[in-house]
């Protein structure tokens, strides 16, 4: 991107290149932190004895919101680690749009600062619509 202070407005090639940048990153990051849980659940849980597939037994309900994820993670249970990985990725698209926003703010182009605002509000209602606290 150019210098921010500089007189020479973002060009549309600017915005799309940081856009870019920044979903490989979201990918890149999600992806290793999902490895890095993995790693850690292989670790922790190699020696457990193998369970009796004959009969389906269900686990607890667990890392359901954010706080027992982001709780889990710290604490450094390779279950939470992955949700949180799994949450990096879920962000990544949605930071796009945020940051699609802001380009289009800084271009002044109403039409698209509409329509961004109406994408990324239906999806931080289907996201936050049916959570629980």
């Amino acid at each position: 991107m150019k210098n921010i202070n500089s007189k020479q407005p973002l060009a549309d090639h600017d915005i799309e290149q940081f856009i870019g940048l920044q979903l490989r990153f979201g990918v890149v990051l999600s992806s290793l932190i999902v490895l890095t849980g993995g790693i850690l659940y292989l670790v922790q849980s190699g020696g457990m004895a193998l369970p009796h597939y004959q009969q389906f037994i269900g686990e607890k309900a667990g890392f359901t919101t954010g706080r027992e994820i982001w709780y889990g993670a710290i604490g450094m249970q390779a279950k939470g680690i992955i949700q949180l990985g799994v949450v990096v990725l879920i962000a990544t698209p949605i930071l796009r749009i945020f940051f699609s926003l802001i380009g289009f703010i800084v271009e002044k182009d109403r039409l698209y600062i509409l329509i961004t605002l109406v994408v990324l509000s239906v999806m931080m209602f289907s996201i936050f619509g049916g959570l629980k606290v």
